[in-house]
C-alpha cells in the first residue's frame, strides 16, 4: 500500500517542478485527481491518478469581484451574505468567462454597504483597486434603489424628496426621485447615509415597505436572481 503524501509533493515529483510551482498549479485549478479538480495543496493522495491540465501555466490567479443579489432579509450582515456565496449559488447566466475557483471565496472585502433592511446589489471583492475606488469615491458614486412605499405623495412631496430634506443636522444633496409605478419609487443618490432613505420617506409621510439596490455607479444588478451571484466582467467599471 502506498503511503499518502500531500498533493504538492506528489505533483512536484510527477512533473517535476518546485514545490512552489506545484502550489501555483494546484491553486490555479490546473490539477485533477481521478478526473476531479483539486485546489488544496494539502490534499492527500496515494494511488489516485494525478494529472496536470495540458494548458496549465504558472500565472498567479487574478483577484475577482463578486456581485451578489442579497435577498430581502432584514439586517443581513456582510458576513452572513458572504456565507451564501458558493459554487451552488453562482448564476447560470454568468457570462464573465471566469472559471470558478474555491479561492475566489476567500479574502473578500464588502464595499459600499446596503441601506438598513435593504436587499439587492452587494459588492464583495479581492481587488485592492476596486476597494480603493469604492472607498475613496463612495460620496460621489451614484447608487440606485427601488423603494416600495404605501401612502399618498403630492407633487410638493415629490419635489421635497428630490431636494430640501435635512438628515442628521444637514441638508441632503439633491436626489433624483421618480415613480417607477403606483407603489414604487426610484431613488438615485450619492453618498447614502444609513437610514437616509427611510428618513426621507418619513418626512413626506410615506410608509417604507421594502428597498432594493439595483445599481452602483455604472454596474447594474439587472436580472441576477435573489440569492445568486456572478463575477464582475472584465469590461465593467463602477
Amino acid at each position: 500500500m502506498t503511503v499518502p503524501v500531500r498533493l504538492t509533493k506528489h505533483l512536484a515529483k510527477l512533473i517535476p517542478c518546485s514545490r512552489r510551482e506545484a502550489e501555483l498549479y494546484i491553486a490555479g485549478g490546473w490539477v485533477m485527481v481521478d478526473g476531479q479538480v483539486v485546489e488544496e495543496p494539502q490534499f492527500m493522495v496515494s494511488q489516485q491518478k494525478v494529472e496536470l491540465h495540458p494548458e496549465a501555466n504558472l500565472t498567479p490567479v487574478e483577484p475577482v469581484t463578486i456581485l451578489f443579489h442579497q435577498p430581502p432579509t432584514p439586517d443581513m450582515s456582510a458576513d452572513t451574505a458572504q456565507q451564501l456565496i458558493c459554487a451552488d449559488t453562482r448564476a447560470a447566466d454568468d457570462h464573465s468567462g471566469i472559471p470558478l475557483l474555491q479561492q475566489h471565496f476567500f479574502r473578500l472585502t464588502p464595499c459600499i454597504p446596503l441601506e438598513r433592511n435593504a436587499g439587492g446589489l452587494r459588492v464583495l471583492t479581492q481587488d485592492w483597486r476596486i476597494i480603493r475606488k469604492l472607498t475613496e469615491d463612495a460620496a460621489t458614486i451614484e447608487q440606485e434603489y427601488v423603494v416600495e412605499v404605501a401612502g399618498g405623495l403630492s407633487a410638493e412631496g415629490l419635489k421635497l424628496l428630490n431636494h430640501g430634506i435635512k438628515f442628521n443636522g444637514r441638508e441632503l444633496a439633491p436626489t433624483k426621485v421618480s415613480w417607477q409605478n403606483e407603489t414604487r419609487l426610484r431613488f438615485a443618490l450619492k453618498g447614502v447615509t444609513p437610514g437616509q432613505i427611510a428618513h426621507m420617506c418619513l418626512k413626506v409621510e410615506l410608509a417604507l415597505l421594502s428597498m432594493k439596490r439595483i445599481r452602483i455607479g455604472r454596474v447594474a444588478m439587472a436580472k441576477l436572481p435573489p440569492g445568486q451571484w456572478r463575477y464582475l466582467m472584465p469590461h465593467e467599471r463602477f
